[in-house]
């Protein structure tokens, strides 16, 4: 249940992290919780929110431990088994959007997951995705960003899946370095365990491989695939 209490020993399991690190975090106010006397208890909520943002902030040496830790225990998914196939297909990935500011760019990739069919509201995804943005910009370095709702209910979409657009001009979308943006991922998973994961797998991607430079040149979006594909192998061989 999105809205259910974590205990510390349930979070740590959840975020795959030690609960002594957890509890530092508590001391220091720097996450999410309540306490019920002298336990801290997490809503999983606001903790998936907390969590996303700190896997968009991470360094890469932390990301890729983080990484390698939330490839075990996802449903159905095996920790070497490659997740882009399952989330990607050329029809969810637009080459040349047309979008010239974070709220056409923000909207042609709600229509862009729309077009799926796979999405229960594409109004309330976008009031969502709008209401994280207001949070802290998903826009990331080296042009890239990660849209993904605030909250996940899993009855929002039929199946888990990205989209992906690569605009054809660069938009200001409020990346921390002030570069602008051309690489859009739109993540829409049911399950907050996957969305974890892939946000920190996707991270990772860009991080250390050549995937952004080969998105950018590719010239269709069977080749952009193609670059995903195998910029995910090469991140599972070191796992």
């Amino acid at each position: 249940m999105p809205h259910s209490l974590l205990t510390i020993k349930d979070l740590a399991a959840y975020l795959h992290v030690a609960q002594e690190d957890l509890a530092l975090l508590v001391k220091r106010n720097e996450i999410p919780h309540k306490m019920q006397g002298d336990r801290a208890m997490f809503r999983r909520s606001e903790i998936d929110s907390w969590a996303s943002q700190r896997i968009l902030k991470l360094p890469e040496q932390r990301l890729t431990a983080y990484h390698s830790r939330s490839s075990t225990g996802l449903q159905n998914i095996g920790q070497g088994e490659p997740l882009m196939p399952r989330l990607f297909t050329t029809d969810r990935i637009n080459p040349q959007l047309s979008s010239r500011t974070k709220a056409s760019a923000i909207q042609d990739m709600v229509r862009l997951a729309a077009a799926t069919d796979l999405v229960s509201d594409p109004g309330e995804l976008l009031r969502m995705i709008d209401e994280r943005e207001k949070m802290c910009s998903t826009a990331l370095a080296g042009g890239m960003a990660l849209l993904h709702p605030r909250h996940h209910d899993p009855y929002m979409f039929a199946e888990s899946f990205i989209v992906l657009g690569r605009t054809i001009q660069s938009i200001h979308f409020g990346s921390a370095d002030g570069a602008p943006t051309d690489l859009f991922f739109l993540v829409c998973c049911q399950d907050d365990r996957l969305h974890l994961h892939t946000l920190a797998r996707l991270c990772t991607m860009c991080m250390q491989t050549g995937l952004l430079e080969t998105l950018r040149t590719a010239d269709s979006a069977g080749a952009m695939l193609a670059s995903l594909c195998a910029a995910e192998e090469e991140i599972i061989r070191r796992l």
